[in-house]
């Protein structure tokens, strides 16, 4: 698992449209916040997302970009967007390799089932790519507040 004042794992993950995310194109110019979600329109993932979205202008005036993270397709994170008129940029993580170096896929257990999947985390990295703030295994319900009032002290 990752650890704050870690350099934050590059990647280059396609969006919601199939354009190509770099974590180095916002090197320098913003805050990024990443955060790990199970699935699309889910209860707890739709809270989350709307969340973020309500507090969309509050993260841009502190110069940081909100980005969510699953497993589902392209035209899945589309689709989730129109249905919730989200305000956030998705991404395709369809081989689960960017969940692989965030250490959030992981076995969880549910009603005494053991699988694997997507631990609900939250990554804060500064302008220089550093990990400034690591959360694993978080709730929907309140979170995006949390991050903002994080982002806030850390700005």
């Amino acid at each position: 698992m990752l650890q704050v004042n870690q350099q934050a794992p590059g990647f280059s993950v396609p969006d919601q449209h199939g354009n190509p995310v770099n974590l180095d194109d916002y090197e320098g110019k913003n805050t990024v916040v990443l955060y790990f979600y199970p699935k699309d329109d889910t209860p707890g993932c739709t809270i989350e997302a709307n969340d973020f979205t309500t507090m969309a202008d509050q993260f841009s005036a502190l110069e940081t970009v909100v980005i969510g993270v699953s497993k589902d397709s392209c035209e899945s994170h589309v689709q989730f967007i129109k249905k919730f008129n989200l305000q956030l940029i998705l991404l395709a993580d369809t081989d689960g390799s960017l969940c692989e170096r965030y250490g959030v896929w992981q076995e969880k257990e549910r009603d005494g089932i053991k699988k694997m999947g997507i631990v609900r985390s939250t990554f804060i990295i500064n302008k220089k790519g550093q990990l400034v703030d690591v959360s694993y295994g978080v709730s929907a319900e309140g979170h995006a507040q949390e991050i903002l009032d994080k982002v806030k002290i850390l700005s």
